[in-house]
């Protein structure tokens, strides 16, 4: 057995990954990820030990020509990723927000997603929650790294992490739907219709679609990009220097925005996108043409923002541990302090305001016109503080095709789908009849071997031409 372990380590923030071969015999094991981390795995094999390592030869060779030389696994440390710098002063406001119901994660928060039935809360620890509207928790996923922020595209909950990973949670089996180029440091990120969309640090707008290959990217004209939406019609940016809308194919800027501070949150709706500066205000720009429509002006640095469906009230949070509420035209009607932190994001559903804190907290605000009039006056509930129970169970990714349930039979109703080899690339498709057998399943890279059969409980057609993945994964004996 041979191994070869090579590094491209670039100064001012640029790459910082490894790439390692190791031949045995008729196989070929590929190893690559960035320098610090256990990477990911592909391997092949080959009809004789000489065709493997022309092969290994040849997937060395490019790599030195882009840069790469032979080092010592384990004598460059990994890059520290980038954590939001944060600071939370005490509230201004002489009233606090009537809060109904606080669960403390352990951890400064940013990620949050409320739907329906339940609350998601993603920490700096990497710990995923899911509690019911009433604030009961109900599952907890353990990841490998912080969780930046949390998407949702139709039933799919992602979670964008500081490993460079989105970790689809849609089932109690996590996995690594997306897994985003090695020089990436996350900030921010959105999905729509399977096509990830990533801001960074460096302030490039990244785009990789269902199969976790590479569409396009383009700097932006500042960086620190903390804010990025899409829809059918734009990709929306924001960065220190602004707002951009990106045609979706990548074809060229639509129009630029210059804003009044660095964009630290964004937000949209049908027609127009919000972005909270750093400058103590939300701009309201129309998705068409970037015109500010409206300016909300707070009184500290916004953190986060979010609004009721269509923009009738737009909701705020500054670094001052306030929340605010505006009317659509940017009359301001309230501010009150959270109790508990400033916070970095937020989400407006059914006259509940849900925020996550610098203090790791979810909080459950009653956003009603009586609960505010009251909370003005002085009156509030007790909030109520939610306990993990001790026996809850813990989700971890499935980082192996090990970590996978097998079965002997697929269950009834339930969907077949196989691992095949496509031009030195292991695709899934469907094996089940009902199905178009030329659309690859979207699936977690980590499990794929080609050849191996899987059972999902369902499949989903997308824009596209793809499948996604719905309910639980198990490999068939």
């Amino acid at each position: 057995m041979t191994t070869t372990y090579l590094e491209l380590s670039q100064d001012g923030g640029g790459a910082h990954k490894f790439y390692e071969v190791t031949v045995e015999d008729l196989a070929v094991s590929v190893r690559y990820g960035r320098i610090g981390t256990d990477g990911q795995t592909q391997r092949s094999t080959f009809p004789t030990a000489q065709k493997a390592q022309a092969a290994a030869a040849k997937k060395i060779g490019e790599k030195v020509r882009k840069g790469y030389a032979p080092a010592v696994r384990g004598a460059r440390a990994a890059r520290p990723v980038t954590r939001r710098a944060v600071t939370s002063a005490p509230s201004t406001a002489r009233a606090v927000a009537p809060v109904l119901w606080r669960f403390r994660t352990g951890s400064a928060a940013f990620g949050i997603h409320v739907e329906e039935e339940r609350c998601w809360v993603g920490n700096q620890a990497g710990d995923v929650f899911t509690l019911d509207r009433t604030g009961e928790v109900q599952a907890r996923f353990s990841l490998p790294d912080g969780v930046k922020c949390l998407v949702s595209d139709d039933f799919w909950i992602y979670a964008g992490c500081d490993d460079g990973k989105v970790y689809d949670l849609s089932s109690k089996l996590p996995f690594a739907a997306y897994d985003i180029a090695t020089d990436v440091d996350i900030f921010w990120l959105d999905i729509h219709e399977g096509v990830l969309h990533v801001a960074d640090r460096s302030g490039r707008l990244t785009v990789i679609d269902h199969e976790d290959e590479h569409q396009w990217a383009r700097g932006g004209q500042g960086e620190h990009a903390w804010m990025v939406r899409a829809d059918g019609d734009a990709v929306y940016y924001g960065d220190t220097r602004g707002v951009a809308a990106h045609a979706p194919d990548g074809g060229g800027e639509l129009w630029h925005t210059a804003t009044d501070g660095a964009v630290l949150f964004g937000w949209q709706e049908d027609t127009a996108v919000y972005a909270g500066t750093g400058r103590r205000k939300v701009q309201r720009l129309a998705k068409k043409d970037g015109r500010v429509e409206a300016v909300y002006s707070c009184d500290s640095a916004v953190y986060s923002c979010a609004t009721s469906p269509g923009g009738r009230f737009v909701f705020a949070g500054d670094s001052s541990s306030s929340v605010y509420c505006f009317a659509e035209d940017g009359t301001r009607l309230w501010k009150l302090g959270t109790g508990g932190g400033s916070a970095l994001s937020m989400q407006y559903r059914d006259e509940r305001l849900y925020l996550v804190t610098t203090d790791g907290s979810l909080v459950c605000v009653d956003a009603s016109e009586q609960a505010i009039t009251a909370a003005q006056q002085g009156t509030v509930p007790v909030a109520r503080d939610v306990k993990l129970a001790a026996a809850m169970p813990v989700y971890e990714p499935a980082t192996t095709a090990a970590a996978v349930t097998v079965v002997s039979d697929a269950p009834a109703g339930a969907v077949v789908v196989e691992c095949v080899n496509e031009s030195g690339r292991t695709r899934v498709r469907v094996v089940s009849g009902g199905y178009d057998s030329s659309w690859n399943v979207q699936f977690p890279r980590a499990i794929r071997e080609p050849g191996a059969r899987y059972v999902v409980d369902a499949l989903h057609p997308a824009a596209g031409g793809f499948y996604r993945v719905r309910g639980d994964i198990r490999r068939l004996r």
